[in-house]
């Protein structure tokens, strides 16, 4: 029974190219919706009770063209009755969905129970964001140490809120992805598509003195290519830097909740205030669809009103 979990891990890296973290998240939702169904087995006797030829699973065999519709259905069911959030539900089912599609298409199963099965709704809430103000003062709390760590950090913060890159991607970058002369950074975003994102003289001047100063202190070995370095000499990582955002944040008396990607919400929203075109704001973020992007300008009506009432005859 896992070993079509296995398989289909496999078709997402290999063929999908999703990231380590989305396969991640996909094997934990699968497996708890196999622990769900086992557990379901063992007091009904079946995977579904509504199989086309009426029959269900023995209990000493898993065979996934037992699971029936309804099944899955009390899976959603069970996932908000323990209150998982809106998004995390439509998620589980995403991947449920997924992987029933590959079971078809691999002949593993002949009927998808999933087909017109209805995705959660989910409402798109608006991405928290800080004020340039509050981005001021965060971007200024790494300056207070002179340590490789604060150095390291400032760099991060700055070429953060600069190019809007996800945490992810920025964890992710080599020392050959940056380019000091030219001023800019080679991005890899989801699905291994790759961007060039421009960066500002702030942010290159403070990822060019982390490179001289600071990450030649973390360096362990010559053979590390990350270019943000950990204490230990190792690649950070994404858990890493939201605990060193939150402090520092903490730290710049900032009261709007921080996450990982605060900044880069916080890039779209300055940028589109400042006149950037909502296309150009797409190719920076690297969204594969425009209508990822348009929820930015939802926080942009103050300004919008403020322009209306300044310039319409009749505001």
């Amino acid at each position: 029974m896992q070993q079509e979990i296995e398989n289909f891990m496999n078709f997402l890296v290999v063929e999908k190219g999703f990231s380590n973290h989305t396969v991640a998240a996909y094997r934990s939702d699968l497996a708890q919706f196999l622990d769900f169904l086992v557990t379901a087995e063992a007091r009904s006797g079946g995977f579904g009770g509504d199989a086309e030829d009426g029959s269900s699973a023995p209990s000493n065999a898993f065979d996934w063209s037992a699971v029936s519709k309804v099944r899955i259905i009390s899976f959603i069911i069970s996932l908000k009755e323990k209150q998982y959030a809106s998004t995390t539900v439509a998620r589980k089912v995403a991947a449920v969905k997924s992987f029933f599609h590959f079971l078809v298409a691999e002949g593993v199963v002949k009927n998808d129970p999933t087909e017109n099965l209805d995705s959660p709704k989910v409402g798109k809430s608006l991405p928290r964001t800080l004020t340039v103000e509050e981005v001021d003062e965060l971007l200024e709390q790494p300056t207070r140490a002179a340590t490789a760590e604060a150095q390291r950090d400032k760099a991060m913060l700055e070429l953060l809120y600069a190019t809007g890159m996800r945490v992810s991607e920025l964890t992710s970058l080599n020392l050959d992805d940056i380019n000091l002369s030219a001023g800019y950074v080679r991005c890899l975003g989801k699905g291994s598509k790759e961007r060039i994102v421009p960066v500002g003289f702030q942010a290159m001047h403070a990822v060019e003195q982390y490179l001289q100063q600071g990450r030649q202190q973390l360096a362990r070995s010559q053979a590390q290519h990350a270019l943000f370095l950990n204490h230990r000499g190792e690649r950070l990582t994404r858990q890493g830097f939201w605990l060193i955002i939150k402090a520092y944040a903490k730290q710049a008396g900032i009261r709007t909740d921080i996450a990982p990607h605060t900044l880069r919400h916080s890039f779209a929203t300055h940028m589109l205030n400042s006149g950037a075109d909502l296309r150009s704001v797409q190719e920076l973020l690297g969204h594969a669809n425009i209508s990822t992007t348009q929820i930015y300008t939802h926080l942009t009506a103050d300004r919008l009103r403020q322009v209306y009432d300044q310039a319409h005859p009749r505001a």
